[in-house]
């Protein structure tokens, strides 16, 4: 038989803001990006990952470290843009990203 866990208290109510908040602007989406483009992240309001687009030109198999800095780097672009939707800062003209 499985488990079942049940949250009270403080950490209920923090999943259920979380919830709020994916519902809010899970619709939506957004691209994160970094290094003129060279890597792009998209995802949705409800923090889904869609796709990463990385530019050849940005792959130096000399320095794998600046790359994986553009993907965190992208991927933080993102989560910044997906706060800013979920608060009302970003006018997406109508677009669904």
């Amino acid at each position: 038989m499985g488990r079942r866990l049940v949250v009270t208290g403080p950490a209920a109510a923090g999943g259920n803001r979380m919830a709020a908040a994916k519902e809010q602007g899970g619709g939506a989406g957004v691209e994160g990006v970094a290094g003129g483009r060279a890597v792009r992240i998209a995802v949705t309001g409800g923090f889904e990952f869609q796709s990463v687009v990385i530019d050849p030109k940005a792959v130096d198999p000399d320095d794998v470290e600046m790359l994986q800095d553009l993907v965190l780097a992208a991927l933080n672009h993102a989560i910044e843009q997906i706060s800013a939707l979920q608060q009302g800062g970003i006018d997406l003209g109508g677009l669904d990203l």
